[in-house]
């Protein structure tokens, strides 16, 4: 799936009633769309700034993966850097 920007119709970033994390809702031209949680965006952002900014990097790969052993206050599925192939 290819989203160019003309496709998106409206992008509302808010933290929902009850919760602590920014959720991201994309809403496409055609009335479809997604939700992306915090943790994900915040993933997808750090991939596209080190990629931006690192002058010998031409991909980034973010793999999901459950973690046993993570930081306290993290979850257990982490979208995680690997090798792009």
């Amino acid at each position: 799936m290819n989203i160019r920007n003309e496709d998106i119709k409206e992008v509302l970033m808010e933290i929902p009633e009850g919760h602590k994390h920014i959720r991201t809702k994309i809403v496409l031209q055609d009335g479809s769309g997604f939700e992306l949680q915090e943790a994900s965006v915040a993933n997808i952002v750090r991939a596209y700034v080190t990629l931006k900014t690192d002058a010998r990097k031409k991909a980034v790969a973010l793999r999901g993966k459950r973690l046993e052993e993570r930081k306290e206050g993290y979850a257990e599925w982490q979208l995680t850097e690997e090798p792009a192939e």
